[in-house]
């Protein structure tokens, strides 16, 4: 089977956008499947590729992959289906943090990754690193490497200085972010050519960095001293 991401799939993508309801989507339900399996043998692949240079948790391309129904519970759009495919990748627990993410939609295809939401105590030790000393982040996110492929750190933030920290300290513009988050965009040409797994891999391994410095910062305290055996 191929590992390259088929038309098919943006053909589809398309048509659930404008038929986004149960009874379309029970009649095409056979298509919808048809293109789980391709963007899941991809994800098998790119697990692959990524356990070269990494440790990846994530055991299949089946288990990467997120599911097509949306929870609408708590939304007012009640539509009933993700009109993407995405895929995220884990990292080994503790001592290497962050995921790698892959978006698959018509116009909106990107790969990112980082820490989407920290839990509070995780979060407090990655400000408590900053405020004691962010030269090994901004080394980072000022390098030519990180800037040519994601640009900018992304992510929410506090509007003023979380709680603890004054609005006027040095590294505030650090401090206020609450997510860590990078991307890096693709065309829909793009990801149906035939190195499209190659790039994708080029695109995480550019996170390295990034996520060996946060990595540093979730698994020591600011004295250097490992919380972790």
């Amino acid at each position: 089977m191929s590992t390259n991401i088929n038309p098919s799939v943006f053909n589809f993508l398309n048509q659930l956008k404008k038929n986004n309801n149960r009874e379309w989507f029970s009649a095409n339900k056979h298509t919808y499947l048809d293109q789980k399996s391709n963007v899941e043998h991809f994800a098998d692949e790119l697990i692959k590729q990524m356990n070269t240079v990494d440790q990846i948790e994530t055991i299949s391309g089946k288990k990467a992959c997120f599911r097509i129904y949306r929870d609408v519970r708590f939304s007012k759009d009640k539509s009933p289906y993700k009109t993407n495919m995405g895929m995220h990748l884990s990292r080994a627990t503790n001592l290497l943090r962050g995921g790698y993410y892959l978006n698959i939609e018509p116009g909106n295809c990107f790969a990112g990754g980082g820490f989407w939401g920290p839990n509070p105590a995780d979060l407090k030790l990655i400000r408590a690193h900053l405020a004691f000393d962010a030269s090994a982040l901004r080394k980072v996110l000022h390098s030519k490497e990180f800037q040519s492929v994601f640009d900018t750190l992304k992510g929410a933030q506090v509007k003023t200085a979380p709680k603890g920290y004054a609005k006027d300290h040095k590294n505030i513009d650090l401090l206020r972010y609450k997510q860590f988050l990078v991307s890096t965009t693709f065309t829909d040409q793009q990801v149906l050519e035939a190195n499209f797994l190659i790039h994708v891999k080029e695109a995480f391994m550019a996170m390295r960095p990034f996520f060996d410095c946060m990595s540093e910062y979730l698994t020591t305290d600011t004295n250097g001293v490992p919380l972790y055996e």
